[in-house]
């Protein structure tokens, strides 16, 4: 642990760092899917064609949602693309927009930047293009030169706290009463993957998003944790 001339504990010099850029919101292609800025007007009725039957469930930890119809829903995506720190995406499989996500509380002078309001359609939940969308997004952030990406959800929603760990994401705490939604409290978890992480992780979902860990039906052949143990 660095000391100061004081001989008190210090956190590490950061050297040669510099604020990295506010992402530009660029077209990031994967071999499953590809991520493409949200435009409520060229992608709202594809991705309400796959989220309108969605089940109640998938609208519970999130500030919007359910739908009653399309202008409704289209409003809520005017509103995610109208934040100016906020970037959202839409993610296309063989050019069909099946979900959401966006960066977020986006902050270079600090280098810190969150992925959140992800929304997958019932099509694209537990698939590998719902992995791969997120790890271009988390590779996107740290070859921009962020320091931190976090990732938070309702203390309650079980699912999303699972993806975290899935992801590589450390667990950081339970911030109480941190805000509130749909008229009720939420506990914030929090959870966060930092630059000196991203090296190992990154080996681990290129090896894991591989044709070869998978077989003829699609299917892994080595999960996700499982390549990070190796």
């Amino acid at each position: 642990m660095p000391t100061n001339d004081l001989g008190q504990p210090v956190g590490v010099d950061l050297g040669e760092w510099n604020p990295p850029p506010f992402p530009p919101g660029a077209t990031l292609d994967g071999r499953t899917v590809t991520l493409e800025p949200l435009d409520p007007s060229s992608h709202g009725p594809a991705l309400w064609a796959a989220l309108k039957d969605a089940p109640e469930s998938t609208w519970t930890y999130m500030s919007f949602g359910p739908f009653g119809s399309y202008d409704r829903f289209e409003e809520a995506l005017r509103s995610i693309v109208a934040p100016a720190d906020w970037v959202p995406y839409a993610a296309t499989v063989d050019g069909i927009p099946l979900g959401f996500s966006s960066y977020l509380r986006i902050e270079p002078n600090v280098g810190c930047i969150e992925i959140g309001s992800i929304t997958w359609s019932p099509a694209m939940q537990r698939t590998t293009p719902s992995t791969e969308a997120l790890y271009l997004m988390m590779a996107h952030v740290f070859d921009l030169g962020y320091r931190r990406c976090e990732w938070k959800c309702d203390d309650l929603n079980a699912p999303s706290r699972a993806a975290a760990l899935r992801l590589g994401f450390t667990y950081e705490g339970t911030f109480r009463q941190a805000t509130h939604y749909k008229g009720r409290n939420r506990d914030t978890a929090w959870y966060s993957i930092i630059d000196r992480e991203w090296p190992d992780l990154d080996v681990s979902f290129q090896g894991w998003l591989s044709p070869e860990n998978f077989d003829d039906q699609g299917r892994q052949i080595q999960t996700l944790e499982r390549m990070r143990e190796r």
